[in-house]
């Protein structure tokens, strides 16, 4: 699906400036965006993308037919796929050549699961008013260095300059997208406008950024009423939030091809509901998902307490959630089952691959995230494979994935994606 979940790469990795050009496409850029339109469109009818689309449907029902792979190369896009590789002039139009640009990269070097579909997809504008306090960070003096906190909330008095946000919905500016689509694909792509199609929770990442990651952990042993305040206000917040979209009418079915949880898609024969109104969206007929990777270093009891319950009462009403990003969940997995229709959890890099294969059995996705770092340094093969082999033997009863993400550099060797996916798939197919 052409859903432009890597379009962030655009700015924050590829190059582009941040400002889109928005005095139109010229007649030889859409002819050059047309022009891959069309293998794009090619590439969408050969009979694999409907066998990987129905292999995703039963894996997400728990019935999968082998471990399923996907990449997201993310910080390392502007080595696959740099902006000196594109041809258009306009700053919109490069945008939107390097989104189809990446899919044909994807058929050719990735060699994972992804579905390419015949379709543009125009995301609705909408945005809210914030929070009334936004984040302060030092940068860091490397280049893709990690920033350093700048606290905002220092005292529980601080909580009352936060405030909820509303949902603001820009129907012009969505329709001029709209029209810019169909004037570009219409007769190659399927244009589709799109609301918001899945829900993702980040309430401890909302906090540290606004509090600090050292005090919110100081905060736990010192001030923790302080910190159950902080949490329910976002819980509140955020499902206010949840609301105006239903009251505006800006949510959309999203069991296709979407980007779902911390990885893995979103195909469904569950979702939505066999009562559902597709002009009427509910939270019941989408997946949602929450993550708490802050919390990676504190005790199972510490996660239950501060995190997991304000977590678990924003996802209750979907219809299929997901849960964990990069944190190690193998001691806390017996709290986290308790979240409402739980189906995927993300297995890090950290965790333990052969107990949380033990807790998991076939009741869950087991998504498992193999380390980036292998992309780097030397690139030993047998070790790769002595690596994937071990979680492939250890979660052989399981409803398996292989998200490979977070991969910040491949340190211009973008062939070794493509060695990673198709040593993974010669395990999987030796099984």
């Amino acid at each position: 699906m052409i859903n432009q979940r890597n379009t962030w790469v655009l700015r924050d990795c590829v190059g582009l400036p941040s400002e889109a050009d928005q005095a139109g496409i010229s007649p030889q850029d859409k002819h050059t965006l047309r022009e891959l339109a069309k293998r794009v469109a090619e590439l969408a009818a050969l009979p694999i993308q409907a066998e990987r689309r129905d292999l995703w449907t039963r894996h997400n029902r728990l019935e999968p037919a082998r471990p399923m792979i996907l990449i997201f190369p993310e910080g390392s896009w502007s080595e696959l796929l740099p902006v000196s590789a594109l041809t258009c002039e306009g700053l919109r139009a490069k945008e939107i050549e390097w989104t189809l640009r990446s899919l044909l990269y994807y058929h050719s070097n990735l060699h994972d699961d992804t579905v390419i579909e015949g379709e543009w997809v125009v995301n609705k504008h909408i945005s809210t008013t914030g929070w009334g306090l936004e984040p302060k960070r030092t940068p860091s003096t490397q280049e893709g260095g990690a920033y350093g906190f700048l606290p905002v909330i220092n005292a529980p008095s601080d909580l009352k300059k936060l405030s909820f946000p509303e949902v603001i919905y820009d129907p012009e500016g969505t329709e001029q997208e709209l029209d810019e689509a169909h004037d570009l694909f219409d007769g190659i792509l399927d244009v589709r406008l799109r609301g918001i199609s899945r829900i993702s929770y980040h309430l401890m990442n909302h906090y540290t950024a606004l509090r600090g990651l050292e005090q919110v952990m100081m905060d736990m042993l010192d001030n923790p009423n302080w910190l159950h305040d902080a949490m329910a206000f976002l819980e509140e917040g955020n499902r206010g939030v949840l609301q105006q979209y239903q009251e505006q009418n800006l949510l959309s079915l999203g069991s296709d091809g979407s980007y779902q949880n911390s990885g893995g898609v979103a195909y469904s024969s569950e979702l939505p509901q066999p009562d559902h109104d597709p002009e009427h969206v509910r939270p019941c007929d989408l997946w949602g998902s929450a993550e708490a990777q802050e919390m990676a270093q504190v005790s199972p009891r510490m996660h239950a307490e501060f995190i997991l319950p304000y977590e678990r009462r924003l996802l209750e009403p979907f219809g299929l959630t997901g849960y964990g990003c990069c944190e190690d969940l193998t001691s806390k997995l017996d709290d986290v089952f308790t979240i409402a229709n739980l189906r995927r959890i993300s297995i890090s890099p950290w965790a333990d691959v052969d107990r949380c294969a033990e807790k998991l059995g076939g009741d869950y996705i087991y998504s498992w995230k193999p380390k980036p770092m292998h992309l780097v340094g030397d690139f030993d093969e047998e070790m790769l494979r002595a690596y994937i082999g071990h979680t492939l033997r250890a979660a052989k009863d399981c409803v398996l994935e292989l998200v490979l993400k977070d991969t910040h550099t491949c340190q211009n060797h973008p062939e070794r994606f493509t060695r990673w996916a198709d040593i993974a798939r010669e395990l999987i197919e030796a099984q």
